[in-house]
């Protein structure tokens, strides 16, 4: 199928699109500040570049988006282009099985949590957090 858009246009979204930084990201990261949590985004030293780590009491948290991670739920695969979509989601999530056995194997606590879950129950999913680093600190 071919593309809808120009691509100049196709360019100038993709390059919209960020890494790092994120509204998910900024929003979850400003709550746990809020409760006195300090901790490193985007910490460029860790495998894979944790969202949030606190290296003190090994903890990282990913937040991965629904599309890009390929989420059981929301995620799909573009119409267009099917084969560079398909072979790009299938490496992100074999990206993302490799970093959460990087860190399990090494002994750190690890949390994933989808963009839906932030979306449908934040308060909870800060709580599963702060909880997270709270067992993390007694270890």
């Amino acid at each position: 199928m071919a593309d809808r858009i120009t691509p100049e246009a196709r360019s100038k979204n993709m390059s919209a699109i960020r890494g790092t930084h994120t509204k998910l990201e900024d929003k979850v990261s400003h709550a746990l500040w809020k409760q006195g949590i300090r901790f490193r985004k985007n910490n460029h030293n860790l495998f894979g570049k944790p969202d949030i780590a606190i290296k003190k009491y090994k903890v990282v948290i990913f937040i991965d988006s629904c599309f890009w991670q390929s989420c059981e739920l929301h995620g799909h695969i573009p119409k267009s282009n099917v084969d560079y979509w398909s072979k790009k989601l299938s490496r992100n999530k074999q990206r993302d099985i490799a970093v959460t056995s990087y860190y399990t194997e090494r002994n750190w606590n690890i949390l994933r949590i989808w963009e839906h879950e932030i979306k449908s129950d934040f308060p909870g999913t800060i709580a599963r957090i702060i909880d997270l680093i709270n067992r993390s600190k007694q270890r």
